[in-house]
């Protein structure tokens, strides 16, 4: 018996500094509806032909009109969305030169988030195992906690 393929969603983990991350960029989805008003990775589906590297990239670009440099990969295995939805994650920057990031596709607002805010919007729940795995790796920073 042949199983369905997985969908590769790739993404990135926006942050200020690959070094020192103290923000972390969220995206509130405004479609489909099941998922609006849901916060999220910016990122996508791997188009044939390119690396989740380059649809994470790609992604970026689409969705927050923004060149990012990427960091290291986020866990060692795709993180499951549901269904057959996997998804890889990278730390990123936004290159410098670049404007700020903005909702363009798919979102409707992005907000900076520290550890001590990073609770503070409804992550869709696909992405919670992440966040909390985020959590532990963001530094206190400016943070008032």
């Amino acid at each position: 018996m042949t199983h369905p393929p997985r969908v590769v969603v790739a993404a990135v983990a926006l942050v200020d500094d690959l070094a020192v991350p103290t923000r972390l960029l969220a995206a509130r989805r405004n479609a489909p509806a099941a998922l609006a008003g849901g916060w999220e990775f910016p990122g996508g589906k791997v188009e044939p032909g390119e690396s989740p590297e380059e649809a994470a990239v790609r992604e970026a670009r689409e969705e927050l009109g923004v060149e990012v440099e990427l960091g290291a990969l986020i866990g060692t295995r795709p993180w499951p969305l549901g269904g057959l939805h996997e998804m890889w994650l990278w730390w990123a920057v936004v290159r410098p030169g670049e404007p700020e990031p903005q909702p363009l596709v798919g979102h409707d607002e992005v907000r900076w988030l520290t550890r001590a805010t990073l609770h503070d919007v409804p992550w869709l729940e696909n992405d919670h195992a992440v966040v909390r795995h985020l959590e532990d790796l963001l530094v206190r920073g400016t943070d008032p906690a």
